[in-house]
C-alpha cells in the first residue's frame, strides 16, 4: 500500500513537446517520434522555466518525445531524470499516424464509435483506456505518498493524461475529450494533493523563462 505524506504535493502534468505527427494532427501512440524543431525549443523553455521552479523531481514516460521534453529540465536543475513505463501513451493500434480524416475513410464505424465515446471504444488493435488508467492511478499514487518530494514535474502524453486528469478529479474518464479538448504541447495540468483529494491549479499554463511557478 502506498504511503502518502500529509505535506501538500504540486504535481506538474506535462505533454511532451511538437513532434512530426502532431504538427501535421495525426495520432502519435507507441511509435517512437522525436521532437521537431518546434518541439525542440518549446523543452528549452521549458527548462528554463523549470530552473525557478523549485522542483524536487522529474520523471517522464521513456519514450523518445518525452525523454527529449524533459532532459532540458534535469539540465538546468540538477536533478536526475526517472524513466517511467506506467506514463507511456496509450498504444492506439490501427490509429497510430493516422489523421482524424484518415480514419474516417479506413475504418468509419469504429472511428463513429470512438467519437461518441472515446473511453469504452478503443481504435483497432488498441489500448484499452481503462489499463491506461488503472497504470497511471499507480504511477500517481506514487509522487502522491511524497516519494519524488513535493513538486515533482512529470513529463507524458496527451491522451494517457487526460484520461487521468479526469480519473483524480472526479470526472468519468470517458469524457477526456470534451472536458480536456486541447493539452497543448510543454504544458498541461499543475495539480495539488492535499489530504485525500487532488486540485487542479492551472492548465496549459505558459511554461516559460518568468511564467508563474505555483
Amino acid at each position: 500500500m502506498t504511503r502518502r505524506t500529509s505535506t501538500p504535493v504540486t504535481v506538474f502534468l506535462i505533454r511532451h513537446g511538437e513532434t512530426p505527427y502532431h504538427a501535421e494532427n495525426r495520432y502519435a501512440g507507441r511509435t517512437d517520434l522525436p521532437l521537431t524543431d518546434r518541439g525542440q525549443a518549446q523543452a528549452l523553455e521549458l527548462g528554463e522555466w523549470a530552473a525557478a521552479a523549485r522542483l524536487s523531481g522529474i520523471v517522464a514516460s521513456p519514450l523518445r518525445r518525452a525523454r527529449q521534453t524533459a532532459e532540458p529540465v534535469a539540465s538546468k536543475t540538477g536533478l536526475d531524470l526517472v524513466l517511467d513505463e506506467r506514463l507511456v501513451e496509450l498504444d492506439f493500434g490501427a490509429a497510430d499516424g493516422l489523421t482524424a480524416a484518415e480514419m474516417r475513410e479506413r475504418f468509419p464505424a469504429e472511428r463513429a464509435a470512438f467519437e461518441a465515446d472515446p473511453y469504452s471504444h478503443p481504435f483497432p488493435d488498441g489500448e484499452a483506456p481503462c489499463d491506461a488508467l488503472t497504470r497511471g492511478r499507480a504511477a500517481l499514487a506514487d509522487l502522491a505518498s511524497g516519494e519524488r518530494g513535493e513538486r515533482v514535474l512529470v513529463v507524458a502524453h496527451g491522451t494517457f493524461l487526460r484520461i487521468v486528469l479526469c480519473d483524480l478529479l472526479g470526472l468519468p474518464p470517458g469524457r477526456y475529450r470534451s472536458a480536456f479538448p486541447v493539452i497543448r504541447n510543454a504544458t498541461g495540468a499543475v495539480l495539488r494533493r492535499t489530504a485525500d483529494s487532488w486540485g487542479l491549479v492551472a492548465w496549459n499554463p505558459p511554461l516559460v523563462l518568468g511564467a508563474h511557478t505555483w
